[in-house]
């Protein structure tokens, strides 16, 4: 199961419409590697600055790299991680997760990142199975 859904939630849901901070928290407590990779990149950007900011370092086990699958994987999810971040999120090689800002001026350096050709040149044996 990707996320641990409450009760209440869950009865929102069946109801309509639902609130999106509920849901983001249902995200933070459900899967908090993902939720922590994403906000210290996050962090990372507003200190940094530049284009966008990435991690290249794997997850220390399955369940890590799991929960990034997950989070980045979800349409839903990753649309209100964008949004609760105010950003826009990037993903390769089930590990390298990048935060770019929501400004125009980097939607080039988004569009290589996310190109054919970066995500081939991304690739790595130890990545293989990942």
């Amino acid at each position: 199961m990707s996320l641990d859904v409450s009760p209440a939630l869950l009865e929102q849901a069946e109801r309509g419409e639902v609130d999106e901070a509920a849901f983001v928290d249902c995200v933070r407590t459900s899967l908090p590697y993902a939720w922590e990779m994403v906000s210290s990149l996050v962090a990372q950007l507003k200190v940094d600055g530049g284009d966008f900011a990435d991690n290249q370092t794997p997850p220390p086990d399955e369940q890590a790299r799991g929960q990034l699958l997950r989070a980045l994987a979800s349409d839903a999810i990753r649309g209100a991680l964008q949004r609760h971040f105010g950003v826009r999120l990037a993903f390769q090689n089930c590990h390298r997760v990048a935060v770019f800002p929501l400004d125009p001026s980097v939607d080039d350096t988004l569009a290589r990142f996310t190109s054919v050709r970066n995500q081939l040149l991304n690739q790595s044996p130890e990545l293989r199975d990942c």
